[in-house]
This record gives C-alpha cells, structure tokens and sequence, in this order.
C-alpha cells in the first residue's frame, strides 16, 4: 500500500483541499487500494489530527469546517466502491440531527453531521427550526440510536427539554438516546433535562456518541 499515497490523503484533509481528497479518492480506486484503508489509514487520520489541533487551541473553526467538506467529498467517491464490495463500513448506529424549533443555527450542528458520518454512522439531518414532534418521528421512522439536537439561543434551549419529556411520555427511553450541543449548553443544564449526552465540539460528540452506542473502542 502507499504510504505516500495515505500521507497525501490526510495532509488533503489537513489542508482542507476538497478538491484534491476527491483527486487522491480516485487515485486510490486506479490503484486497486481497498477503500476501508483509503477511508482509516489515509482520510480520517487527517481529521483526527485536525480535531486535536482544534482541541487544543492550535486549528481554528473554518479550518475544521474546511477539513470536514474534504473528508465528506473523499467519503462520497469511497463509498460506491465500499457497496460494489458489499462491505459497507460497519455503521456504528444511526443518528438523527436537528436544530431546535425556533432557531436557525446550522454551522455547528453541520460540522457534528460531517464528523460522525465520517467516523461510520449514518446520519439522518433535518435541518433547522425542527419542533420536537418531527424529530421524534424521524428517529422512529429510521429506528434511530440517538437524537442529536443543537440549539445557540437561551431562549431555545428549552425546547431539547421538551423532546426528552415527550421521549420520556413515550416510553422511548433508552432505548433512543440525547445528545445536546450549542454554545449556551452546560453539564448543569444536561444534567437538569437529562439528556444522555453532551459535547462542546463536533470532535467530542463524535466520542460521546461512540459511547453511547457502547462502541467506544470503534
């Protein structure tokens, strides 16, 4: 397998060059090299490092955001060839994702999309201004893992309580777990609605949901 190839693949992930991780995606097909390595041994150790650039204060959000599209983009021309092989990576679980009723914020929320498709869930995202009933409908109708939900104004934050208390209302618990995120949330207000989870950044809710589906060593 080519080493420089797979270091060319991460650095594209690292450089947020959407157009070149699409490049090195075909490359990687014409060389016969298995997808599943393209995607772990090249793409994502891009996005892992980025992460842990970001968590340190070293990497900054449009470079996250950048690093994400290109992953995203390599991922889509992976994936054909992944089904052609009739091995899929193994979906760690599915996810639903929205903004709450009332706000209309979607970068964040995005980035934690990108993240976790990216690290082998299938995520389903609604969108913004979505109202509790809608959400829980989605994660029934697809047999979801987990709710994701984002919300950046004080004021909408309630509205992640009321979905966990209509979960709660039907019977829906644990079985679907709740994942929160958006600036205003604090481990006080998760606890205070008891939510399942939460994760200041798209790299952590990656974790915690890994550890929500008792897949944390994936």
């Amino acid at each position: 397998m080519s080493e420089e190839l797979l270091k060319e693949m991460a650095q594209s992930i690292i450089d947020g060059d959407s157009d070149l991780s699409a490049e090195l995606a075909q490359k990687a097909i014409a060389a016969n090299m298995h997808p599943l390595d393209a995607i772990t041994k090249g793409f994502v150790v891009g996005v892992t490092y980025i992460g842990d650039q970001f968590g340190k204060g070293e990497a900054f959000l449009p470079e996250l955001v950048m690093a994400g599209e290109a992953m995203k983009t390599a991922v889509a021309v992976l994936e054909p060839e992944l089904l052609k092989l009739g091995q899929a990576r193994e979906m760690l679980g599915k996810v639903v994702l929205a903004t709450v009723e009332g706000d209309i914020h979607e970068i964040g929320k995005t980035l934690v999309g990108t993240m976790l498709s990216a690290s082998g869930f299938e995520v389903i995202d609604l969108g913004v201004d979505q109202p509790a009933e809608k959400i829980i409908g989605k994660a029934l109708e697809v047999n979801a893992n987990i709710i994701g939900m984002s919300a950046l104004l004080t004021t909408t934050m309630v509205r992640q309580r009321e979905v966990i208390e209509e979960l709660d209302k039907e019977g829906l618990r644990p079985k679907i777990k709740v994942m929160v995120g958006g600036a205003p949330i604090t481990k006080d207000w998760v606890e205070k609605i008891k939510a399942d989870g939460y994760s200041e950044d798209a790299i952590g809710a990656v974790k915690v949901a890994k550890e929500l589906v008792g897949k944390a060593n994936a």
